[in-house]
């Protein structure tokens, strides 16, 4: 179980990192906002990759994800991290996403 949420949180803060590397301009989060930009992140780019059908949300018993659904799944995490991002820089920091204002 400890193991679980070490995980989670470590993956949590690879893909919100990634999300703000892959933004320009300045980011004032926390360590925390960023494991949890990630996390939320994840949530929802699974949701769309099982949405759309590019990931079967539900594997058959006994079979493992290869490694192309493991890399599709961690592109969609991203995108879902990159998206709240833009989101909440539009939302909550009341600022353009690029451009002057951007930074």
């Amino acid at each position: 179980m400890l193991s679980a949420i070490i995980g989670i949180l470590i993956s949590g803060l690879i893909v919100g990192a990634l999300a703000r590397f892959a933004l320009p301009g300045r980011d004032p989060l926390s360590i925390w906002r960023t494991i949890l930009l990630g996390i939320l992140g994840s949530i929802v780019g699974g949701f769309a990759a099982a949405l759309t059908g590019v990931i079967d949300p539900t594997p058959p018993e006994g079979e493992e994800m290869t490694g192309g659904e493991l890399v599709t799944g961690f592109l969609f995490a991203l995108a879902g991290a990159v998206v709240l991002l833009i989101l909440y820089r539009r939302l909550v920091w009341k600022r353009s996403i690029t451009g002057p204002d951007a930074g």
